[in-house]
């Protein structure tokens, strides 16, 4: 038996934290939490000090086959299976290393992230658990093309979600929308009509998996949720910007009827909003479209849509594998409480996820994935930064 103690304990759910708890380990799972850091004789005991322990995060969207360079794309394209392969499981090992014990990985080539899926599954300390869709659905040279997933046609589309369902995956990924990480692509787009995403989300039902939407503008996005899309990735409702003189033109538009039909049909959102600081301003247009996302964040707030926090990681250098913890501090910089930010990337994503049986809580009978952070994260969001420990299945990660 494992005991790990620390200052306070916020178990993914709240509203509060508790003091002084001692969590108890056995078999990779927790067996207990001890109120007053009382722990039993036999117990090893771990004491972290004045760490607040919280569950391990779940990032719901990271590429660990992107190496966030200023060339990701063309870096993947040039590595071959194992070369590629080194370099997802260095992602894996900074992702860990930065308190996130669980990740859904949208978009690999060759289905390499599912040999990660084996590979951290054998070894906690190897990286988190995967969940992985392989390379996602999209159109003749869409967005992301060079991954391998370009399927068009009713037909043509339900037979790529069956291949995926015959590999293993755990999600259904489509592109909805083109992207601006692929030349020629049009993120304002949408790439496939209404019977090609219908026959994507009920093909994958079929098989017991479900379908994520990569869908950045507000058509897309009211699309996705028509066919009947379980998430929508990203979940901006950007709008083109044709007239750079109209000031009056956010770049934004939250539809309230679609929000309200997100919230009826238990569509969740999983935004990808952080990066890391001291990187170049963001381009005119993106500064510009900012008050109209946060307002629009207020709006999903409102209307009470279920939002899950993802990183969007290995894209850019602004977005490096173990950046998770920015984009939890960027949720509360756009208007959600530190509570809401915290339970986006604990358990409200492993819900999301499909593993909140035993991931995103600290409760008797779930794995014991567990960060502890210097301070209080419930008080000052940014003591998410701080990670000062990691334990995945009960074994403690070595950080760098």
């Amino acid at each position: 038996m494992l005991a790990i103690r620390a200052a306070r304990l916020f178990d993914g759910i709240g509203p509060g934290t508790a003091e002084r708890p001692a969590v108890l380990v056995e078999g990779g799972r927790v067996t207990g939490v001890v109120p007053g850091g009382s722990v039993p004789a036999e117990a090893a005991l771990v004491d972290l000090g004045e760490a607040t322990l919280l569950p391990g995060f779940v990032d719901t969207h990271v590429h660990l086959a992107f190496d966030a360079s200023e060339d990701a794309v063309g870096r993947l394209r040039r590595a071959g299976d194992e070369e590629l392969l080194d370099r997802m499981r260095a992602a894996a090992r900074a992702t860990l290393a930065a308190g996130v014990t669980t990740v859904r990985d949208l978009g690999d080539r060759g289905y390499l992230a599912l040999r990660i899926r084996e590979e951290t599954a054998k070894d906690p300390t190897a990286g988190p658990t995967v969940l992985a869709s392989g390379p996602p659905l999209t159109t003749a040279r869409g967005h992301c093309w060079f991954l391998g997933g370009q399927a068009e046609g009713v037909d043509a589309i339900r037979a790529a979600v069956r291949e995926r369902a015959g590999r293993g995956v755990d999600v259904v990924k489509v592109m909805v929308t083109g992207g601006d990480l692929t030349p020629g692509s049009d993120p304002f787009r949408v790439q496939y009509g209404h019977a090609e995403l219908l026959a994507a989300v009920r093909e994958a039902h079929r098989h017991g998996l479900p379908a994520t939407a990569h869908a950045h503008s507000a058509a897309s996005i009211a699309d996705a949720v028509a066919a009947g899309f379980d998430m929508v990735e990203h979940c901006f409702f950007v709008t083109e910007i044709t007239d750079e003189s109209d000031e009056d033109d956010p770049g934004v538009d939250f539809d309230r009827r679609v929000l309200d039909d997100m919230v009826r049909l238990g569509v969740v959102a999983s935004l990808t909003p952080g990066s890391l600081p001291g990187g170049p301003p963001p381009p005119p247009r993106t500064a510009r479209r900012f008050p109209g996302l946060v307002a629009g964040m207020a709006a999903m707030r409102e209307a009470g849509v279920g939002v899950v926090c993802g990183s969007d990681s290995g894209i850019s250098p602004a977005k490096a594998h173990g950046s998770h913890p920015y984009s939890v501090a960027a949720m509360v910089e756009t208007g959600f409480t530190p509570l809401e930010a915290l339970r986006a990337a604990t358990s409200a994503a492993a819900r999301a996820c499909g593993v909140a049986c035993r991931k995103g809580c600290i409760a008797p009978g779930f794995d014991a994935d567990l960060v502890a952070v210097a301070g209080d994260p419930l008080a000052d969001i940014t003591a998410v930064h701080a990670v000062t420990a990691v334990f995945r299945e009960g074994v403690r990660v070595a950080l760098p």
